[in-house]
């Protein structure tokens, strides 16, 4: 008996990252997807101990990702409400990991044919504006293929509908004032390293240069920190509004650290100082890069979104070293 409770326990630990996955995508937080995880284990732990409900497990993936779903919608359901009286601007908790070692912007002809516009916080950012069954039926449907009779069952509808709900969603998300990002890492690389000569210049035509015309800043404080309450929209804005920032860590206490990180997907940086009130200000900057330019910038200095950052190295100094 404890053999077969281990082996279920296996089979449910290989789905975990795909269901983290899909849970991320669909909440904007990873502390929630992760809690919406755990309570699909538990679902399907009290599924393995009815035989009548282990009858209706076919095939593991489905099932999984159809519960877990399930959860995240009256999650998402019930997070509306508290996003209203969220403090300033908000943005998902950054998944942050390091750059690969090896060859890390290389460009890999597989990895630029599957990047679209459909990943980075971008997308996450864009996926809040949606009604939570839209969000459901995009995420399952455009990125992660499930098929819409699947998705008609997890939002108790038609797959008619399901499919009419996808595709407002994929209008919303593809809309004129949604940044654009389509490069690969190794574009990704090269504007940002312009962006960082721009603004180690301090001039303000240098760094309009690297930024789109209709580029879109958004920062996430979370009443913890002085942060934009609104998008700063459009090139010159945004580069008088980033030197400001820059300008403003030079007169801090203590150094800029700063390092390249993947941060949902995509290349961004890790950056942490001292703030003027003795504090430790810690920040992990997105992008989203298009045609050789910067289309969005998305900081977080939330401190409750970032917590296990990777660690800094004693040659983390800005400007960054690629």
């Amino acid at each position: 008996m404890a053999d077969l409770a281990a082996e279920f326990e296996a089979e449910f630990e290989a789905e975990r990252g795909h269901l983290t996955a899909v849970a991320h995508r669909m909440l904007g937080s990873r502390s929630e997807a992760e809690d919406a995880v755990q309570e699909t284990w538990l679902r399907y732990a009290g599924a393995l101990a009815d035989p009548a409900a282990r009858a209706q497990i076919r095939q593991l993936r489905a099932w999984l990702t159809t519960t877990c779903s399930r959860i995240c919608l009256d999650v998402l359901r019930s997070a509306r409400v508290r996003r209203e009286t969220y403090p300033g601007q908000w943005l998902p908790e950054p998944v942050v990991a390091a750059v690969p070692a090896t060859d890390g912007f290389a460009p890999d002809p597989a990895e630029r044919a599957v990047r679209t516009d459909q990943l980075g916080t971008a997308l996450l950012v864009v996926l809040e504006r949606l009604a939570p069954e839209q969000r459901v039926a995009f995420v399952l449907h455009d990125v992660f293929a499930v098929p819409f009779a699947t998705i008609a069952d997890v939002l108790g509808t038609t797959p008619a509908a399901a499919r009419q709900l996808a595709s407002r969603a994929r209008r919303a998300v593809t809309g004129p004032d949604v940044p654009r990002h389509t490069a690969d890492l190794a574009e990704q690389q090269r504007v940002l390293a312009a962006f960082a000569t721009a603004v180690e210049s301090g001039e303000l035509d240098r760094l309009v240069e690297v930024l789109a015309p209709d580029v879109v800043m958004v920062g996430d404080s979370g009443g913890h920190f002085p942060a934009a309450r609104r998008p700063v929209v459009g090139a010159e804005a945004v580069a008088r509004f980033i030197l400001g920032l820059f300008g403003q860590a030079a007169r801090f206490a203590g150094p800029l650290l700063v390092r390249p990180v993947l941060v949902d997907g995509a290349l961004g940086w890790q950056m942490e100082t001292v703030y003027r009130d003795g504090r430790t200000l810690r920040l992990v900057m997105a992008y989203a890069v298009h045609e050789g330019r910067i289309t969005g910038v998305f900081h977080q200095l939330n401190p409750e979104k970032l917590a296990d950052l990777p660690d800094f190295r004693p040659d983390d100094v800005w400007p960054p070293r690629w």
